[in-house]
């Protein structure tokens, strides 16, 4: 078995106030999972105000797939870490950077370090497809992310409460 470094990236714009946005990306609770489109569970534990443990199940086509991640926060710089410590793709580092952007808007500079288990080395194109589908994804939930973000926020300027 050998460890392929899989590296991407993208952004995602939102029409929500950086503060806003990189605080409600953070606000980790067990019922995330439907705001990304997925099935599954998932179990917080708050260790800090800086830190959390999320303990993921989530339901895929190739059955339940089970990961731990250890999330760290950087309020000064509006970004945090995500680091899966159990599971398949164990010690893989997710990187999310939040700027102010455009009037009142906010945008997530998203970067993804995989360590991609593998029965024999990848050649570059192989790498290349893995990343381009791993991109796919993370980018469709964070659309998926920003529109329940955006409504949210909208709720909370007219007065409604927002998800808890």
């Amino acid at each position: 078995m050998v460890l392929i470094s899989v590296r991407f990236s993208f952004s995602q714009s939102f029409s929500v106030p950086v503060e806003e946005a990189f605080r409600w990306s953070i606000d980790y609770d067990p019922d995330d999972f439907p705001l990304m489109g997925w099935e599954g569970t998932r179990k917080v534990r708050k260790l800090s105000e800086d830190a959390f443990i999320l303990e993921d199940a989530r339901k895929t086509d190739k059955g339940v797939v089970e990961k731990t991640r250890l999330v760290r926060v950087n309020p000064e710089r509006r970004s945090f870490s995500n680091t899966h410590i159990a599971g398949p793709t164990i010690h893989s580092q997710y990187w999310y950077e939040f700027f102010p952007e455009g009037s009142g808007g906010s945008r997530l500079e998203f970067t993804g370090l995989i360590l991609y288990p593998s029965e024999k080395d990848l050649s570059s194109e192989q790498v290349s497809e893995i990343a381009a589908e791993e991109r796919e994804g993370d980018a469709r939930v964070w659309k998926s992310l920003a529109k329940a973000m955006e409504s949210d926020y909208a709720k909370a300027k007219k007065g409604a409460a927002p998800r808890a």
